[in-house]
């Protein structure tokens, strides 16, 4: 029998959406006789190069779209993306999108919070005594139980 390899293709980290991120993402596109649309879809996880969402209302009805992303922390950010993949299952649609036109800031502000978000993951894992740190670019929209509230009152 011959291994598959499954080798990690993303260049960026990711890290999952939790608590403030569970509202829609609008993916604008036009379909293939010119009409323009949108659909609503939940974001699962990100990173600067792609995310993943979750829809009940079908799947997008063209190669290329635009996003309006609005991250607490980090302001609206504009991105062209295309279709990557789409797994269906009964009336739930998974779906992966590839960034092909992201501003460079709003990428490196995406990957800075996976970066945090995946190194507090390994101080959890490390069972560290400060797993939260006060320049977590990431606790705006962290919901993990070690979150110390304290460290970003004023902020």
């Amino acid at each position: 029998m011959k291994k598959k390899n499954f080798s990690e293709k993303r260049k960026h980290p990711r890290m999952p959406v939790i608590s403030n991120l569970i509202e829609p993402v609008n993916l604008h596109y036009k379909t293939e006789d010119g009409k323009e649309t949108s659909l609503v879809a939940i974001l699962a996880d990100l990173s600067a190069s792609g995310m993943r969402m979750i829809s009940f209302l079908g799947a997008p009805m063209a190669d290329r779209f635009s996003i309006s992303l609005q991250l607490p922390g980090a302001g609206k950010m504009e991105v062209g993306a295309k279709l990557a993949w789409v797994k269906q299952r009964e009336n739930v649609y998974t779906i992966g999108i590839e960034f092909i036109k992201v501003a460079e800031k709003d990428a490196k502000i995406i990957s800075e919070m996976a970066d945090d978000f995946n190194d507090c993951d390994t101080r959890i894992l490390l069972k560290l005594p400060d797993v939260c740190v006060p320049e977590c670019k990431c606790n705006k929209i962290c919901n993990k139980i070690q979150k110390d509230e304290s460290l970003f009152e004023d902020k």
